[in-house]
């Protein structure tokens, strides 16, 4: 049985950065807000399901190089898109962690931030300066700029 995170925007902007959860299942509804959700983390399955419910909404998926992302069961009621500047190729898909979407959309957008480009996006937050923060305190490193490393006391 897969754990099952439920994230809920209204008007709001959510973010749930690093090594955050273990869930396999998530349920995200949004509407008129946005959420960001990391990931990365080598705790998470490599099958991961995320049903959405978005109204003029935008969610944000910060995924490592090699993860597929399908949307073919997500529907969209009026206009919206995905933007994903670079699927994986054959030889990444062999390897890399599998995202299903399923649920709808309407006058949405699903971002797909990947490597680099999902790494910039977790620095330019505030939970990376206060994981800095906490990281320069202890003597340990962060997590949130690499969700990899996982968390040190």
């Amino acid at each position: 049985m897969s754990l099952t995170e439920r994230i809920h925007s209204d008007h709001d902007l959510v973010k749930h950065l690093g090594d955050w959860t273990e869930a396999g299942r998530f349920e995200v509804k949004a509407h008129c807000g946005a959420a960001v959700l990391d990931l990365r983390s080598p705790g998470l399955p490599d099958d991961i399901e995320i049903h959405l419910d978005m109204n003029r909404a935008m969610v944000k998926l910060l995924v490592g190089d090699g993860t597929v992302v399908d949307h073919w069961n997500l529907t969209w009621t009026t206009r919206g898109r995905i933007k994903d500047s670079r699927s994986p190729s054959a030889d990444d898909r062999a390897i890399g962690r599998l995202v299903r979407l399923s649920g709808s959309a309407t006058n949405s957008e699903i971002r797909i931030h990947r490597g680099g480009i999902a790494i910039l996006s977790a620095m330019s937050s505030r939970a990376y300066v206060q994981d800095l923060r906490r990281a320069h305190k202890s003597g340990g490193v962060p997590t949130i700029g690499d969700s990899s490393r996982g968390h040190q006391s």
